[in-house]
C-alpha cells in the first residue's frame, strides 16, 4: 500500500493536533488542583475545554502568506534543473504502516470500551423501575447490590442504584444519591465522558491521554459534589456519610460511577473545604474566559505558516509542483534511442512555467479546480520557434496524469507522465 501525496497535509494536520493536546493538558495539570481552591471544583473541571480548544484553534485556516518575486522565480526556475530522484516526495512506506498501527490501536481501544460498556449495560437486564421517584431521567433498581448508583449512557442516560438502596441509605441519603446523579445529568456529563474516552481511543500511544481521562473523570466527580452540596445547604455531614457506603464499582467508560476513577478521601477532603463565595466564582468564571482566549490565541499564532529567511525558505501553498517524466521516440525505434526527461517544475496557479533541457521545450499552466484538482495545460515542442504540440490534463492532486501523442514537423512521438502535488517540496529539498 502506498500513502497519496496528497495525505501529506493531513499528516501535519494530525501533527499539530498532537501538539496542541500535548502542551494543553500540562497546563491543566497545573492549574486545576489551584483553581479548585480557589474558585471551586466546578470551575476546575471547566478547565478540559482547554485541551479541545486548543486543537481546535491549531487546525482554523489561515491567510496564505504571498511569497516575494525573488523567492518565487527561485521557486520556478531551480526546481527545474534537478533530477526527479531528488525533487520528488516519495509515498513513505512508513506513513501507510504508522496509519495502519494507529488505526488498529484505537479499534482495539473503542472495541475494549464499547465490551466493558456492554457488560455493564447486560447486569441492568434484570433492573426494575424504582418506585416512588419522580425524576426526569429514568431511575433503575438493580438486581445486585453492587451495581450503582451511577448515571448509565449519554445519548438516552439511566439512573442505576444497588438492589439495597433502600436499606443501605437513610431516606435523606437516599435524595442525596439521586440528587447526585442527576446533578451528573443536569451537566451532560455522560457526554463528557464519552467524548473523554474516544479522544483517549484516538490518541492510545499518548500517555497524557490516558492520564487526562483519569482526571477528567476525578474533576468532574469532585465537581457533581460541589454543586449537589451548593444546591442542598447544610448537607455536607450527611452526603459525606452516604459516601462512606458506596459500594465497590464495576467499570463503566460511559457514564458516571459514584465510586469509580475518583479517590473517596478526596472527595471527602474537598467537601470539608468553605465553598467559594458569589465574587470568588465570578472571577473564576472571568479568568477561565480569559485563559482560553489566551490559549486559543497564542495556538493560533504558533500553528501559523512563517516565512524563514535564508536559502530554506519553503514556498506556500499557492504553488503546485509538477513531477514530470517525458519519453520522445523517433519513426524508426530502432534507429536511434529515445530521449528521456524526469524533472520536477514548479509553478503558481494560472502562470506558465518553462521547463527547457536536451533540446526539450515544455511549457505548463497548472489551474486549480475545485479544492484537490487541478487541471494542466501542456504544450510540448523539441524547438524554440517550432510549432508547439498542445494537451490538457485534469485529475486529483497526487494522481499520475498521462498523455501521448506525435509531435508536429518532427517526426516525434512523446509520452507524458505529470504528477501534480501542492507546495513546493523540491525548492527545499535542493537548498540543502
Amino acid at each position: 500500500m502506498s500513502i497519496d501525496p496528497s495525505g501529506v497535509d493531513w499528516l501535519g494536520r494530525s501533527w499539530r493536533a498532537v501538539l496542541a493536546f500535548t502542551v494543553a493538558v500540562p497546563c491543566v495539570a497545573l492549574l486545576r488542583r489551584p483553581c479548585r481552591r480557589l474558585f471551586g471544583a466546578e470551575h476546575a473541571f471547566a478547565l478540559w475545554l482547554l485541551p479541545p480548544l486548543a486543537v481546535l484553534a491549531g487546525e482554523l485556516p489561515h491567510a496564505t502568506a504571498s511569497t516575494n518575486a525573488w523567492s518565487s522565480a527561485l521557486a520556478a526556475t531551480l526546481p527545474s534543473r534537478l533530477p526527479l530522484a531528488t525533487a520528488q516526495v516519495p509515498a513513505l512506506a512508513w506513513q501507510a504502516a504508522a496509519a495502519w498501527l494507529w488505526l488498529a490501536g484505537a479499534v482495539a481501544s473503542l472495541a475494549l470500551a464499547a465490551w466493558a460498556q456492554a457488560r455493564y449495560c447486560a447486569n441492568l437486564r434484570r433492573a426494575v423501575p424504582l418506585a416512588e421517584c419522580s425524576l426526569a431521567w429514568p431511575v433503575l433498581r438493580a438486581d445486585s447490590p453492587c451495581i450503582g448508583p451511577a448515571l448509565v449512557g449519554a445519548l438516552r442516560p439511566r439512573i442505576v442504584v444497588p438492589a439495597d438502596f433502600g436499606e443501605r441509605y437513610a431516606a435523606d441519603e437516599r435524595a442525596l444519591v439521586l440528587a447526585h446523579e442527576a446533578m451528573h445529568a443536569r451537566r451532560r456529563d455522560g457526554w463528557w465522558s464519552l467524548m473523554a474516552r474516544v479522544s483517549a481511543s484516538l490518541l492510545w500511544f499518548h500517555p497524557l491521554a490516558w492520564w487526562a481521562l483519569a482526571a477528567l473523570r476525578r474533576d468532574q466527580e469532585l465537581a457533581c459534589d460541589a454543586a449537589v452540596v451548593r444546591e442542598h445547604a447544610g448537607s455536607r455531614r450527611r452526603y459525606v456519610q452516604a459516601l462512606l457506603k458506596a459500594p465497590a464499582a464495576h467499570v463503566l467508560p460511559v457514564g458516571c460511577s459514584w465510586s469509580f476513577h475518583h479517590p473517596l478521601t478526596e472527595r471527602i477532603a474537598m467537601l470539608r473545604l468553605r465553598p467559594p463565595s458569589l465574587v470568588r466564582r465570578r472571577v473564576g468564571l472571568f479568568a477561565g474566559l480569559v485563559l482560553a482566549a489566551s490559549v486559543g490565541a497564542a495556538v493560533y499564532a504558533a500553528s501559523a505558516p512563517t516565512a524563514r529567511s535564508g536559502h530554506r525558505q519553503a514556498p506556500g501553498p499557492g504553488l503546485y509542483q509538477l513531477d514530470i517524466q517525458l519519453a520522445l521516440t523517433g519513426d524508426d525505434a530502432g534507429a536511434s534511442h529515445a530521449r528521456r526527461l524526469k524533472a520536477a517544475l514548479c509553478t503558481a496557479p494560472g502562470k506558465t512555467g518553462t521547463l527547457r533541457t536536451e533540446g526539450i521545450q515544455l511549457a505548463a499552466v497548472p489551474v486549480a479546480i475545485g479544492q484537490d484538482r487541478v487541471r494542466l495545460d501542456l504544450a510540448i515542442s523539441q524547438k524554440a520557434d517550432a510549432q508547439p504540440v498542445s494537451t490538457r490534463l485534469e485529475g486529483p492532486l497526487g494522481q499520475r496524469l498521462q498523455a501521448s501523442g506525435t509531435v508536429p514537423g518532427e517526426g516525434l512521438q512523446y509520452a507524458l507522465e505529470v504528477t501534480p502535488h501542492r507546495g513546493c517540496p523540491a525548492s527545499a529539498t535542493a537548498a540543502r
